[in-house]
């Protein structure tokens, strides 16, 4: 038996996905951008599925750019809005995923200064802090909606609220890439100019995406040449893939409540993982606002590699920090930003619409056990000494 808890890495795609792709190859494998019959219900296909992706958003179809994926959609929002920018001074939330991090890093060769909003120990940055590393020249602002880590929700509708109130006119870019599909999102309350998702994250094909860019909103585009996707986006339409994005936005629109039973199936592992093993307990307060798919969990002094391939054996599947950055062993940067130390695994359980609870329970066993495997050969120092 297999129990996939790694969702926010990847989420399998849906059987409805998975038939619309084929569809879109099989039938619809004409260029939309051909003049002729099949290449006008390709576009057809293409602008239905712009139309879906900007209802789950509830924006217009024509402030959706089509990506390769969240990466790149939040490298067309952030890039794209300082490349146009008059100013040189971005700022983000030291918390952000690699994708919109190292974009921001990548800046300062190019003459741009650099500030990091650092996050309180519950995991969330504060409209506040956020306000108070603005600069005259501020130009982006980029905050994310859900940490894809330890799963805490940012206050963005209140920074867009505290943008306006102060009169800052800067490109404000989020990431909801852990935060589409599961929870209602209404992009106009949120006070952003641009908004990356990914279809992988949703139930959607790999290698999709988006970028929600607001009416009056500017950016330049990565890179030029046939210039689809309003000159934003060169290249091809991925239409299989978009198509199946479009799919799995209506699947996630349609059944919205989904959220409410992930997050009881998320409490319901936690509570059962801190019943069993003495030494576990949230990475961040249960009471903080958080996704409804991530349970982080941190188990005192014992190392997560070992932990995770105990799990393994015991067919449960989960990750350690984000999948994107683990094969680089290096320490997580949202962690060290909440003070939590080395000294400590930290699980991350990431639950989606399949998870069942069975699932849950399997989990938690299999996690107990492997406290037990693992802290049997391990010498567990107490808190606050060193080797």
């Amino acid at each position: 038996m297999i129990v996939y808890l790694d969702n926010a890495a990847s989420a399998p795609p849906l059987p409805e996905v998975l038939a619309a792709v084929t569809h879109a190859m099989t039938d619809l494998y004409a260029n939309p951008s051909s003049a002729h019959g099949l290449g006008a219900a390709a576009a057809r296909a293409l602008e239905q599925a712009r139309g879906e992706v900007a209802a789950l958003l509830r924006a217009q179809p024509s402030e959706i750019v089509f990506t390769c994926g969240g990466t790149e959609a939040n490298a067309l929002g952030l890039l794209g809005a300082a490349a146009l920018a008059r100013g040189r001074h971005v700022v983000v939330s030291a918390i952000e995923h690699p994708a919109v991090l190292r974009s921001a890093e990548s800046l300062v060769s190019r003459g741009w200064q650099l500030g990091k909003v650092m996050p309180a120990p519950d995991g969330r940055v504060s409209a506040e802090a956020v306000l108070a590393s603005l600069h005259p020249d501020t130009a982006v602002l980029a905050v994310m909606l859900a940490n894809n880590e330890i799963g805490t929700l940012q206050p963005v509708a209140e920074i867009g609220r505290a943008l306006r109130a102060a009169g800052r006119k800067l490109h404000f870019h989020v990431d909801a890439v852990q935060f589409a599909g599961l929870i209602p999102l209404d992009v106009e309350t949120l006070g952003a100019d641009s908004l990356a998702l990914s279809g992988h994250k949703l139930h959607g094909p790999k290698g999709t995406g988006a970028l929600w860019l607001r009416k009056g909103a500017r950016v330049a585009p990565l890179w030029d040449g046939g210039r689809q996707e309003g000159g934003l986006r060169s290249g091809t339409e991925n239409l299989p893939g978009w198509v199946g994005l479009g799919r799995a936005a209506v699947l996630c629109r349609e059944n919205l409540r989904a959220g409410q039973q992930v997050a009881a199936l998320r409490d319901r592992l936690e509570s059962l993982v801190m019943e069993a093993i003495p030494r576990a307990t949230t990475t961040v307060p249960a009471a903080t606002p958080r996704a409804p798919h991530i349970a982080s969990l941190r188990l005192a002094g014992l190392p997560a590699e070992p932990l995770l391939h105990a799990l393994e054996a015991r067919g449960v599947f989960a990750s350690a920090g984000a999948a994107c950055s683990t094969r680089a062993h290096e320490p997580s940067h949202v962690l060290a930003a909440i003070g939590v130390g080395v000294e400590d695994a930290v699980l991350r359980f990431s639950l989606s619409r399949l998870t069942t609870e069975s699932d849950i329970k399997v989990a938690a066993g299999a996690l107990r056990e492997a406290v037990d495997e693992i802290a049997s050969v391990v010498e567990v120092r107490p808190r606050g000494t060193r080797p």
